[in-house]
C-alpha cells in the first residue's frame, strides 16, 4: 500500500516543498509540492533524488565505537558510555579548551543542527569552535555585524519586485541561491527579464546564470572588492548617489568619498581587466534603475578581500537608496525571530574578542578559522585540542590542506562524529553517531527562513516512523550534551525542558515579549508538541512576530504565507550608535591594503571553483542518480591557455599551488575566461577507510589540497578558495 507525505527538502538552501511517495516504509518517489506556499511545485534534481539518498545502502544504521584500533558496531548505550568516559576526563585534566567543535553545512538543514550545538558549546565551555562559515559566508556575517550591529541582519535581494539585479560571484541557476533562500531561482530571474527588468552577472565563468543575463562581465577573479569600490566611487563622484531616507539613518556617508577616492574606474581597470567605460556604465545603470539590488556570494566571499566586497555590496544598496525598500534589498522576518526591541543604540558587534592559540587568528562571530584547525591539534602546549566533536562536517575535503588535517585528526586522543556516513573525516572518529535518514526526521527551517525572499513558515513532521535501533537526530544531540556534561543517563527531554524554562523565565520579564507578565509554569503547560524539539519550536513561534503556534503549522501542511518582505529599519539595527555605521573602523583600516592591491602584478593563471546543479559540497557524490553528466570533476581551461600550455581536451594535467599538486582531467572550454581555470569543490573520495562506494568509484580530486591554509580574508578568517595562483603542466 503506497501513500504520500509532505516534506521540506533539506538538500540545499532553496527549501522546496516535496511530495514523497512511500511504500513499505521507504521513499519510492519525490516530486514538487504544487500547493507549497513558497516553492509552488518547483523541484531540482537533488530533490528528485531524495529517495535514493534516503535509502543509500552506505548510510550507517547504528553507532560505531573504536575498539582495538578498529571501528565496530555498538549499541547506543555503549557509544554514549564511551563519550562519557572520555570527554569529561580530558576536560578535567587539560581544561575546556582541549576540546574543539566542528560544525558542517548540513547542520543548518536540520532541526537538530539548529537547536542543539549552542547548548553543546555551553556544556563544554570551549571557545574552539570551527564551522563551515569560514569556508563560505563569514565575510557577509562580519560586514553585516559591522554595518548593522547584528551578523545575522543580512539583506536579501527582493527578486520578485526588483527592476535591476547585479549578481557577483553567484551562480544560483545551479546552486539555487545562498544567503538568499529562493525556490526556483532560475524562474525568478526569467520573470525579472520578462517584466522588463535587467540582469547583470559578474563572473569569470560563463555560467548557466550568466547565460540568462542581459550582460555578462568576466573580470579577473578576486577583484570583486576593487570593482565594487569603483562603482561606489563613480556614484559619489558623478553625484549619482541618492540614499534618500537612509542618509538620516546612516553615519559615515560623508567620509565614504575620501575613503574610496583612489578607486577610480581608470585605476581599478587593469586589476579587474574591465574597461573604465564598462565600470562607469554599470554604475550609471544601477543608479538610474527605478529599483535595484546588488547581491554577492561565494565567489565574492572566498577571496582575499571577501569582507570588503560584502561590505561594498551593501554600500551600493545604500548609496542608491535601495536598502530596505521593495524592489531593493530587504531584511526578512522569520516566524521564529526573537521579540523585537525599540529602535536605538544596541550592543554592537565586535571582532577579535579572543584569538586562536597557535596562529593568533581573531575570532569572528564566536568562530575561529577552519583553516587553523590542523595547527590547533598538531601544535603541543597548553590548550592544544585533544578531543574533537564533529557534527555533520567533513573538513578533510572542505578545508584547505586536507592531507595535513587528515594526519592531525589521526593524532587526537578522542573524536566523536555525528554523521550518517563513514566519510573522509568521520573515519578518524572513536565514536560515530549516525542520524536517521531525512524521511524519518521532522523539519523546520530555523536558519533559511531568516534569509528567504518571502516571509513564510512551514513544518514537516517525520514522513516515516523510526524503525529498529534508530534514534531521532534531536535525541542524539541531547544525549551527546548530557554525555559531555557527565549527566549520561538523564532523560534527553530534560535538555529541552531546561531551555524552555530558561526562555520563559526571560520572556515573562521582557516588556517587549508577548509573554510579558505571564506565569512561566502555566505557559509551559500550554505548549504543544509531542517532543522536546516541537515544544521548543512552539515556544519560538508564540514569542515570534506573527502570533503563530505549532498547531497553526500542523493545520497548514503546505505552509503559511506571511507576505512579501517589508521595510524594517531602523528596528533591525543593533549598533552602538543606533544607526547604520557605514565606515566602521575595521573596514577603514583594511582599505589601505585594498588600495595597495592596485599596484600588484596579477598572476598569469588563477583558479576558481564551480557549482554543479546535482551536487552540494561533498554530500551527494554517493547518490547514483546525481553522478555523471555535467557533474564531473574536470579542470576547465580556456582554449587559448590550453594551446599556450600544450593541453588537450580529455588529456591530463598537473596543477600546482602552495599546498601541493593534483593530477586532473582537462576539459577545454570557452565557458571560462582566459587566465582562469576552474575545478569543482567537494571531491577527493579516495581515502582508505571511508565507506562511500559510489563516490569512491569516481573519486575526483580535492581542489582544497592545492592550498596550505595561509591565505585568508583578514577580517573574517575565511579561507581564500578562489582566485589563487596555480601552475599547469601537461601529462602524457
Amino acid at each position: 500500500m503506497s501513500r504520500t507525505a509532505l516534506r521540506i527538502c533539506p538538500l540545499c538552501e532553496a527549501t522546496c516543498g516535496l511530495t514523497l511517495t512511500l511504500a513499505d516504509g521507504a521513499v519510492t518517489g519525490a516530486r514538487g509540492d504544487r500547493e507549497d506556499v513558497f516553492s509552488r511545485g518547483f523541484i531540482c534534481p537533488k530533490g528528485a533524488a531524495f529517495g535514493a539518498l534516503d535509502s543509500d545502502p552506505d548510510r550507517l544504521r547504528g553507532p560505531l565505537v573504536r575498539r582495538a584500533g578498529r571501528l565496530r558496531e555498538a549499541t547506543w548505550e555503549e557509544a554514549f558510555d564511551a563519550i562519557t568516559a572520555a570527554v569529561p576526563a580530558l576536560v578535567r585534566e587539560y581544561g575546556a579548551q582541549s576540546v574543539g567543535v566542528v560544525l558542517g553545512n548540513p547542520n543548518v538543514h536540520t532541526m537538530a543542527g539548529a537547536l542543539y550545538p549552542p547548548l553543546l558549546l555551553k556544556a563544554l565551555g570551549t571557545r574552539n569552535l570551527f564551522t563551515a562559515s569560514t569556508l563560505d559566508q563569514m565575510p557577509k556575517h562580519v560586514s553585516s555585524g559591522l554595518l548593522f550591529g547584528d551578523p545575522f541582519a543580512i539583506p536579501v535581494p527582493d527578486l520578485d519586485r526588483t527592476d535591476f539585479l547585479l549578481l557577483l560571484g553567484a551562480n544560483p541557476v545551479e546552486s539555487n541561491g545562498s544567503l538568499c533562500t529562493a525556490p526556483d531561482f532560475p524562474g525568478r530571474l526569467k520573470a525579472l527579464r520578462a517584466r522588463g527588468g535587467t540582469l547583470v552577472v559578474v563572473d569569470p565563468r560563463r555560467t548557466r546564470t550568466a547565460a540568462l543575463a542581459d550582460r555578462h562581465l568576466a573580470p579577473r577573479p578576486g577583484s570583486d572588492a576593487l570593482l565594487l569600490a569603483a562603482l561606489a566611487h563613480t556614484l559619489i563622484e558623478e553625484k549619482l548617489a541618492a540614499p534618500g531616507a537612509l542618509e538620516e539613518l546612516s553615519q559615515g556617508i560623508g567620509e565614504l568619498g575620501a575613503a574610496l577616492g583612489s578607486f577610480t574606474p581608470e585605476a581599478v581597470s587593469p586589476a579587474c581587466d574591465l574597461t573604465a567605460a564598462e565600470i562607469r556604465t554599470l554604475a550609471r545603470e544601477l543608479a538610474a534603475a527605478p529599483t535595484a539590488a546588488v547581491y554577492g556570494r561565494i565567489g565574492s566571499c572566498t577571496v582575499e578581500y571577501g569582507t570588503l566586497a560584502s561590505w561594498l555590496v551593501d554600500v551600493l544598496n545604500i548609496l542608491t537608496g535601495n536598502l530596505d525598500r521593495p524592489g531593493g534589498a530587504l531584511f526578512p522576518l522569520s516566524a521564529t525571530a526573537p521579540p523585537g526591541r525599540p529602535a536605538g543604540p544596541g550592543k554592537g558587534f565586535a571582532l577579535g574578542r579572543w584569538s586562536s592559540r597557535v596562529g593568533g587568528h581573531p575570532e569572528a562571530k564566536g568562530e575561529l578559522p577552519m583553516a587553523a584547525l590542523a595547527e590547533e591539534i598538531e601544535t603541543p602546549g597548553e590548550g592544544r585540542i585533544r578531543a574533537l566533536l564533529a557534527v555533520a562536517a567533513n573538513p578533510v575535503l572542505s578545508a584547505p590542506d586536507g592531507d595535513r588535517l587528515d594526519r592531525a585528526l589521526a593524532g587526537l586522543d578522542f573524536m566523536v562524529s555525528v554523521d550518517p556516513y563513514l566519510n573522509e573525516t568521520s573515519r578518524h572518529a572513536h565514536v560515530v553517531l549516525p542520524p536517521p535518514p531525512p524521511s524519518r526526521s521532522a523539519h523546520f527551517d530555523f536558519a533559511f527562513n531568516g534569509f528567504a525572499v518571502r516571509n513564510q513558515a512551514r513544518y514537516s513532521p517525520a514522513a516515516v516512523p523510526l524503525e529498529g535501533e534508530g534514534m531521532d537526530e534531536c535525541e542524539i544531540h541531547a544525549r551527546l550534551i548530557l554525555a559531555v556534561s557527565g549527566l549520561h543517563g538523564a532523560p534527553p527531554e530534560a535538555v529541552d525542558e531546561r531551555v524552555i524554562a530558561d526562555t520563559l523565565a526571560r520572556a515573562v520579564t521582557d516588556p517587549h515579549s508577548p509573554l510579558h507578565g505571564g506565569d512561566p509554569q502555566e505557559l509551559a503547560r500550554l505548549l504543544n508538541g509531542t517532543t522536546g524539539p516541537e515544544r521548543r519550536l512552539d515556544l519560538m513561534l508564540r514569542t515570534g512576530p506573527y502570533d503563530l503556534t505549532l498547531d497553526d503549522l500542523r493545520q497548514a501542511p503546505h505552509g503559511i504565507d506571511l507576505g512579501p518582505l517589508r521595510p524594517r529599519l531602523p528596528g533591525v539595527l543593533k549598533t552602538r550608535s543606533g544607526r547604520i555605521e557605514l565606515l566602521p573602523d575595521p573596514i577603514a583600516a583594511e582599505l589601505p591594503r585594498l588600495r595597495a592591491a592596485l599596484a600588484e602584478r596579477p598572476a598569469a593563471l588563477v583558479l576558481v571553483g564551480r557549482r554543479h546543479l546535482r551536487s552540494n559540497n561533498s554530500w551527494l557524490h554517493n547518490v547514483p542518480a546525481l553522478t555523471g553528466g555535467s557533474n564531473r570533476c574536470t579542470l576547465h581551461v580556456h582554449p587559448h591557455d590550453a594551446e599556450r600550455l600544450g593541453l588537450v581536451d580529455g588529456g591530463q594535467a598537473r596543477i600546482t599551488a602552495e599546498g601541493g599538486s593534483l593530477e586532473v582531467p582537462v576539459e577545454v572550454t570557452d565557458a571560462v575566461r582566459s587566465g582562469v581555470v576552474s575545478l569543482p569543490h567537494g571531491w577527493g573520495h579516495d581515502r582508505a577507510g571511508s565507506r562511500l562506494s559510489v563516490a569512491a568509484a569516481v573519486p575526483g580530486a580535492n581542489v582544497n589540497q592545492l592550498l596550505d591554509g595561509t591565505r585568508m580574508d583578514r577580517l573574517s578568517g575565511t579561507a581564500v578558495l578562489n582566485g589563487f595562483p596555480v601552475e599547469l603542466t601537461p601529462l602524457p
